[in-house]
């Protein structure tokens, strides 16, 4: 038996650091989205619980925020450390809870946790916490209690890039993971205990959003709550937080643009527009999903999207040569296989892919990866979140009107930009309204703010920008002499 299945159903929370009994009997079951088997199950958390967890963080508060910078680096170097020495185990387990393709997880999943909490070691090796401006000293500190409602896409990605600052920061914290990806977080769990990071410091409660989310998000002894997820829980998290009025930071939903000019390398922006679509088999926030194209080189393209789409076949997420695994759920796949039938009906044309359920795989929440072409800005796979392996594909005539189209959605998390002039394409990208652009396929970089505009949210995770998001900045002023 691996070493993952030993750890598929946990039966306590960790709260002021120790494994505790839940106040409640409820379990959650955790689905494996590849086969439809169960693979574990979590406690159901309650709200005496998270009570219970917030006092832990409370009570932990004044002795970590005071804790040597020295002491910081040691926990988040042995974090990485640990998630170096149980990438295969933690890879393995992602793949199981979300249907991740295993290289993707082992790079993505648990690589870029690696990193980036080496990253925030690093950061706090220089971080200047002070300065002076005229007669004030400017001083920075820890913001206090933090509660973390995390999604299922991305899990392990999602808690780091929240529990790492908030270690840097000094700050103590409730992580509430998501319902169908929650067992990963119990690792973590693990790793903090054995690596000694101080009683209450961190916490986990396992629970539903409705229940102990909200109640984390409105509880007066929490400082700050950071939220991943879709827009619309977004507003509800807001809502419970704002009579306490503490801080929120929000990372929400997108409908990114990639947009190729006039000078664009279109086949190369072409061959690279599906792995930008579709990796995390399309569960991705920040995909880029509507390709906007000349259209004097449309024609050109819709054969390489045709066939890259048809290359992207979905399968076993556990075979390392699979691209596209399923979607996390039956209602994910349902919702998903209803935008491209939607986007059929409204006449938008199938470059690739299709509503049909694929042979082979329909003991799991597969879906065919998908390209539309002739996609109008009216139409519904347009303007909404898909959430899956879809791609929508627009022409132009004018610069000005590939801006216009890229500008309109409600949305602004991410985007491309294709040119042969890199000033040329920095131009264009600083007219996107979204958090971020990658010119001609730039890489993601651990060390940038990421954060949308619009309905993306607000504040930013990652690097100094992320790490600032879980401090408070106190003004103490001199006499003048």
């Amino acid at each position: 038996m691996s070493t993952v299945c030993l750890l598929m159903h946990r039966d306590m929370l960790y709260i002021g650091g120790s494994w505790t009994e839940s106040k409640g009997e409820g379990r959650i079951s955790v689905e494996n989205p590849a086969t439809g088997s169960i693979v574990g199950s979590v406690p159901e958390g309650t709200l005496d619980d998270a009570d219970a967890a917030v006092m832990a963080a409370r009570d932990a508060f004044d002795e970590w925020s005071n804790s040597p910078v020295e002491e910081r680096i040691r926990v988040l170097n042995s974090l990485s450390e640990s998630f170096k020495n149980r990438t295969n185990e933690l890879a393995e387990l992602i793949t199981k809870e979300v249907g991740t393709p295993i290289e993707y997880s082992k790079m993505a999943m648990v690589g870029t946790p690696r990193v980036v909490t080496r990253s925030y070691a690093k950061l706090l090796e220089s971080y200047n916490w002070e300065e002076e401006v005229r007669n004030s000293t400017i001083v920075r500190e820890p913001i206090g209690v933090c509660a973390f409602i995390t999604p299922w896409n991305f899990p392990l990605h999602q808690i780091i890039g929240k529990v790492a600052p908030a270690i840097a920061a000094g700050c103590t914290m409730v992580l509430k993971p998501s319902k169908e990806a929650p067992l990963n977080a119990f690792i973590l769990a693990d790793m903090l205990d054995e690596i000694g990071l101080p009683k209450g410091v961190f916490n986990l409660v396992s629970g539903y959003g409705s229940t102990v989310g909200s109640h984390l998000a409105s509880h007066p002894e929490v400082d700050m709550v950071s939220f991943t997820g879709s827009t619309a829980a977004g507003v509800r998290v807001s809502q419970a937080a704002a009579e306490s009025v503490k801080r929120v930071t929000l990372e929400l939903g997108g409908k990114s643009a990639n947009v190729v000019l006039e000078d664009g390398n279109g086949v190369r922006a072409a061959k690279n527009a599906i792995g930008a679509c579709f990796a995390n088999s399309g569960q991705t926030c920040s995909a880029l999903t509507r390709l906007i194209v000349p259209e004097s080189i449309l024609g050109d393209i819709i054969p390489i999207i045709a066939e890259r789409v048809d290359g992207y076949s979905p399968g076993d997420p556990m075979d390392p040569k699979t691209k596209c695994g399923p979607m996390v759920s039956a209602s994910q796949q349902e919702s998903v296989l209803g935008y491209i039938r939607s986007g059929i009906e409204e006449g938008a044309v199938v470059v690739a892919g299709g509503s049909d359920l694929i042979d082979g795989l329909e003991s799991g929440y597969f879906v065919r990866p998908t390209a539309f072409m002739n996609v109008k800005p009216n139409m519904k796979i347009w303007k909404e979140e898909i959430f899956g392996p879809v791609l929508c594909i627009a022409s132009y005539t004018s610069e000005d009107e590939a801006l216009s189209l890229a500008n309109d959605s409600e949305y602004g998390l991410s985007g491309g930009v294709w040119s042969e002039d890199i000033d040329r394409a920095v131009a264009f990208a600083r007219k996107m309204r979204t958090g971020q652009v990658s010119v001609n396929g730039g890489p993601f970089n651990i060390s940038a703010p990421f954060g949308g505009y619009k309905k993306s949210g607000n504040g930013r995770e990652l690097g100094v920008h992320g790490f600032e998001e879980f401090l408070e900045i106190k003004s103490i002023q001199k006499p003048i002499e």
